[in-house]
């Protein structure tokens, strides 16, 4: 009999194959997304450190008052805008984008769209 396999540990171990093959520097360090079921998180890391240069999610107050839903792709594209424009007060442009072993589609392609949009090369 074949075994279904949890979904999280599926997303886990992309995550991971993903992850081997690249990472963050000073120069172009990495914009990781991870989304649940209720908020997303956008966070910008220097790898070669381990330090978050600038994070955004929906659970900050500023993010969160200027949306009507915290798990849709409006509130990705919301999220999108504001990691970009954070990281361009800090000096950043050029990012790898980590998609967190989830599928590029919906709320994670909106959250990349957007940031490309709002100046985020990647």
């Amino acid at each position: 009999m074949v075994s279904k396999k949890i979904r999280s540990e599926v997303r886990r171990k992309k995550h991971m194959k993903l992850r081997n093959r690249f990472s963050g520097t000073a120069e172009c360090p990495r914009l990781a997304v991870f989304r649940s079921n209720n908020h997303m998180y956008a966070q910008i890391i220097d790898d070669t450190v381990g330090n978050t240069l600038v994070s955004a999610s929906t659970l900050q107050k500023e993010v969160k008052a200027n949306l009507e839903k915290t798990n849709d792709v409006n509130a990705a594209k919301y999220l999108g805008k504001v990691i970009a424009e954070k990281a361009a007060e800090k000096g950043i442009k050029d990012v790898v984008f980590d998609r967190g072993g989830f599928i590029y589609q919906g709320k994670v392609k909106a959250l990349a769209d957007a940031a490309r949009e709002a100046g985020l090369n990647f």
